[in-house]
């Protein structure tokens, strides 16, 4: 059996190894996938013992995306702009991935059926999610791309850090008053604390698809504030995890599984 792992601190409530079962079961590979919890002064040797072990893949998750990053021998170009690695590719170098935007994208056209091209798009947040997930956007050529954060600075920061591939406009949550978007993204946690950030109603356009890159049993708060305020569609980010994870399986085992299954069965599973 070959070995993957996903390595967090917590990671007990990880899904990944049901999602790599299922994939796994689907695309007749033998291979086994674990959960690994170092602590988080000790991913570096857990990640050493894991490719002494014979480990040949990983994902990785918070708190460890940056570390990995510097760890690897070898980095993809997204892994580079991003700053973080969530797939490592063991060999004889240790190989860098960042799958997150592929994954975002790939849940919006594939599984939502919207397409970014010539949309007003939002982004709220501007740390390590949203950072993972903007270069595959502009590749998707919206019509504009804003980041919106609490400190403007941090907003004005990550669109620097991408000025040469696209135009990003960075604004602080108070400045979007009057402004309109077809898609909205939310790239923070604050779902996790029952919270919303705090933004106007007016963000929402006719039409509009809102995104949650958190995922639960039931809609997060950021869903239920944009059906409340107009919405037509909304998604929350399980799609994205599991087209993530299937970015990874294909650079490990060259494969690329169906996702439509496991949506339905984590969907399942999920409910009350």
């Amino acid at each position: 059996m070959d070995l993957y792992a996903v390595f967090g601190h917590p990671v007990g409530h990880s899904l990944s190894p049901r999602i790599h079962q299922i994939f796994a079961e689907e695309t007749a590979q033998q291979m086994e996938y674990e959960r690994r919890e170092p602590p988080e002064d000790g991913f570096a040797k857990a990640i050493d013992a894991f490719q002494q072990a014979g480990g040949h893949g990983a994902n990785v998750t918070v708190p460890f995306k940056e570390q990995a990053w510097s760890l690897c021998d070898q980095r993809s170009e997204r892994a580079e702009r991003a700053g973080a690695v969530n797939t490592l590719v063991c060999s004889d170098d240790l190989y860098g991935d960042n799958t997150d935007g592929e994954g975002l994208i790939n849940d919006f056209r594939n599984n939502l059926g919207v397409g970014l091209a010539g949309k007003r798009v939002l982004i709220i947040g501007a740390g390590g999610a949203a950072r993972g997930v903007i270069a595959p956007l502009i590749a998707e050529q919206p019509a504009s791309l804003t980041v919106a954060n609490r400190s403007v600075d941090k907003a004005k920061s990550l669109a620097a850090a991408f000025s040469d591939i696209g135009d990003i406009a960075s604004v602080g949550l108070e400045s979007l008053t009057g402004e309109r978007f077809e898609v909205v993204i939310n790239a923070t946690s604050s779902g996790l604390s029952g919270e919303v950030p705090p933004l106007p109603a007016s963000i929402v356009a006719d039409g509009a698809t809102a995104y949650d890159m958190l995922y639960g049993a039931e809609p997060t708060p950021f869903l239920r504030w944009a059906t409340a305020n107009g919405a037509f569609r909304t998604r929350d980010g399980l799609g994205m995890l599991i087209e993530q994870a299937a970015a990874s399986f294909e650079l490990w085992r060259r494969i690329r599984p169906n996702t439509e299954p496991v949506i339905e069965a984590l969907r399942h599973d999920m409910r009350p």
